[in-house]
């Protein structure tokens, strides 16, 4: 990924009026760069997952570049569009995984690029919704 648009910003004040927005700006003080805001989105994936039994998500400390950039990749979807879906971020994700050689298969592995959720949205077990869901829902809230 290109430096600048790790820092790329998202600038608070820009985003509209709402009662509860003077404290959430204190709260990220005001300015998040697209990692940050991916970095938040893929800790609360992570602790969805862990929820769900699914404890192979790392922090994002320790996740390998290619998702980070993947997480930071969905970000800037959604500040470009800005009336985006969940299913319009799945399809977002999984056309940046196939232009990456990633297809279909029943696991996910890394190495060998497959991944199970590389189906159109309607298709995905309703536990692999939520994550588009809830990615979606907090880069827009933030």
């Amino acid at each position: 990924m290109a430096e600048w648009l790790k820092h790329l910003t998202v600038n608070q004040d820009n985003i509209g009026s709402n009662p509860i927005r003077p404290a959430k700006q204190n709260l990220i003080n005001k300015v998040m760069n697209v990692e940050e805001i991916a970095k938040v989105c893929h800790e609360a994936n992570k602790v969805y997952c862990e929820s769900i039994g699914d404890m192979s998500q790392v922090s994002w400390e320790d996740a390998p570049e290619w998702q980070k950039e993947s997480a930071c990749n969905g970000v800037i979807y959604h500040i470009e569009n800005p009336n985006s879906k969940p299913e319009d971020s799945h399809n977002s994700w999984m056309k940046e995984k196939i232009d990456n050689g990633w297809v279909y298969g029943e696991v996910k592995d890394p190495d060998k690029k497959t991944h199970h959720c590389i189906v159109p949205f309607n298709e995905l077990p309703k536990e692999q919704q939520f994550k588009d869901i809830l990615f979606t829902t907090i880069v827009k809230s933030i």
